[in-house]
């Protein structure tokens, strides 16, 4: 297994494994298949993969098309373009109707890199997370992505699927990530004087902070939400009853994405200071993904900081 590996890639490979087990599963892609991996499944199954051109919404309402007449449909490009300019397709078309697609989106967050601000998704969990009955899900790197895609496949229903363009490290193994279970968050680290909850690639710079604070002395709960929707509220709602202070981590906007989720929870469950670590309210720029993540406070050192002023 290579060190890293973007989730688009995994999410490529696994749509290859995933096309023998489902006779019934189809592709689509708004012509970004080289980018989005889609190309990989095009070219073991081209019978079963459509081009649909750069046309999202098209795309989307022929997805749920598809969907309603039996197939389980992954429908892929931007973020950007599924999260926004399909919006309302996704909400009317295959939300409204409950249908079977799943709106795999890469290039998601600060780290989609040179593309630059136009391109840079910090609003889809958000949006996406408002549509009744919309499953979200956003996997920390290669091994949970394609276990998360496995789990989202076997479902039945809409669902919104997170993914980046830039390889990230390997958090978990083959083995540990069979452990993943939809809808139902990790604990990865047992503490108990505050809890970081991270989310995608943000997962293991929560680790990195956790073990620069434990030299210090400071015990941190790590938790691994990798579903956004359905929220596991046990685990959180347990957090904060145990640790009493919560800092989430989220290569996204602070409002309406993780922390929001957090908060809402935590609000009328269990009461407690909740810190945001994540893009706040601005665009990006273009720039090397490591380099925005640091400008824009998306880093272990930036939760390491934020849980020095929670102990506070």
């Amino acid at each position: 297994m290579a060190d890293k590996m973007a989730t688009r890639e995994a999410y490529g490979n696994t749509l290859k494994e995933l096309g023998a087990k489902y006779p019934n599963l189809v592709v689509m892609d708004a012509d970004l298949s080289g980018s989005t991996k889609t190309s990989v499944f095009a070219k073991e199954y081209p019978e079963r993969f459509f081009n649909m051109g750069i046309a999202e919404q098209n795309m989307y309402g022929a997805a749920a098309g598809l969907a309603l007449s039996g197939k389980i449909v992954c429908a892929s490009t931007f973020a950007m373009f599924a999260s926004g300019r399909a919006f309302e397709i996704i909400r009317n078309s295959i939300g409204y109707t409950h249908a079977n697609v799943k709106v795999c989106a890469t290039h998601a967050g600060i780290t989609v890199g040179e593309d630059g601000a136009s391109h840079q998704t910090f609003e889809d969990i958000a949006l996406m997370r408002t549509i009744p009955g919309m499953t979200v899900v956003n996997p920390s790197d290669g091994a949970s992505a394609a276990e998360l895609l496995r789990q989202v496949i076997a479902m039945e229903g809409p669902a919104y699927v997170r993914l980046g363009r830039a390889a990230v490290p390997f958090f978990y193994s083959e083995e540990t990530a069979k452990d993943i279970k939809l809808g139902k968050g990790n604990t990865l680290r047992e503490g108990k004087d505050i809890t970081i909850i991270a989310t995608g690639i943000m997962v293991s710079e929560a680790m990195k902070a956790a073990e620069e604070l434990a030299v210090e002395g400071i015990d941190c709960r790590v938790i691994d939400l990798h579903t956004i929707k359905p929220l596991d509220e046990d685990i959180i709602v347990k957090a904060s009853l145990e640790t009493g202070k919560i800092v989430t981590a989220e290569e996204h906007s602070v409002i309406g994405g993780l922390g929001s989720a957090v908060a809402e929870c935590v609000s009328q469950k269990a009461p407690c200071k909740v810190y945001m670590v994540g893009q706040k309210d601005t665009f990006g720029e273009s720039g090397k993904p490591e380099e925005l993540k640091a400008k824009y406070g998306m880093t272990a050192s930036d939760i390491y900081k934020a849980v020095h002023v929670m102990m506070k």
